[in-house]
């Protein structure tokens, strides 16, 4: 058997048609796979550069009712920070028109509100990153099914041979291999981009909860020493 017929290709094209569904899926998943990575690496980017540029607005001593006006506005547009803020100063505000006067209900309405908004955005945040993992730990497997299955066949073939050699067994073994080989490609990437990704979600969500915290302790000063506090206050105050 010469070079050309145990090239990829040829090996690819020469296995069952098992072991060719497999390879198939295999290739379709890591497509897939890729295309989540890029996905969330720009999602993650413009995440950290919303919050931070929110960030920034809200320790400039910008009014907090100039801020929430200015989330209200157009909330598909602005970071998970500022929508978590927004839901803060929304709760708040209702409220206070409801004349509750208790900064404990005040405090306590305003947090399940953030939190809850927290939760929403990081569940956005954290989408795909079940899928990646799947990948990562499923597509070893079946491509592993693919070459025991690839084996299987090629060794039931050369049951009726007088005679089996290394140049016989050799081509069968190969297209077997290929579907471990294309497991692995899928799964490499997919467990890189997982751990990477995991990481800087873990981040994120560590920031945001610092924000709800440190807003949440703005909110009690302003009220421990204005009664009749209006969030138009100076967030920096």
């Amino acid at each position: 058997m010469n070079s050309q017929d145990m090239s990829i290709l040829s090996l690819v094209l020469g296995a069952s048609w098992v072991v060719q569904l497999v390879m198939l899926l295999l290739l379709a998943v890591s497509v897939a796979s890729w295309a989540a990575i890029f996905r969330k690496l720009f999602a993650l980017k413009r995440v950290r550069s919303l919050n931070e540029e929110f960030e920034r607005d809200f320790w400039s001593g910008t009014s907090l009712n100039d801020l929430y006006a200015a989330a209200a506005q157009d909330p598909q547009r602005v970071g998970p920070m500022e929508r978590i803020f927004a839901s803060g100063m929304r709760e708040f505000q209702k409220l206070r028109e409801r004349r509750i006067l208790d900064a404990g209900t005040l405090m306590d309405g305003a947090r399940r509100a953030m939190r809850a908004s927290f939760q929403r955005e990081m569940d956005v945040i954290e989408s795909s990153l079940s899928f990646l993992g799947s990948v990562a730990s499923v597509s070893p497997y079946v491509g592993l099914f693919g070459t025991v299955w690839g084996i299987m066949h090629a060794f039931t073939g050369f049951a009726g041979m007088e005679q089996v050699t290394l140049a016989t067994v050799a081509p069968g073994i190969a297209e077997a291999l290929v579907a471990t080989a294309i497991g692995l490609f899928a799964a490499i990437p997919a467990v890189i981009a997982y751990n990477r990704f995991a990481r800087d979600i873990d981040r994120v969500a560590t920031h945001q909860e610092t924000f709800i915290e440190e807003f949440s302790n703005i909110l009690q000063r302003n009220l421990a020493a204005q009664p009749g506090f209006q969030p138009a206050q100076a967030a920096g105050h």
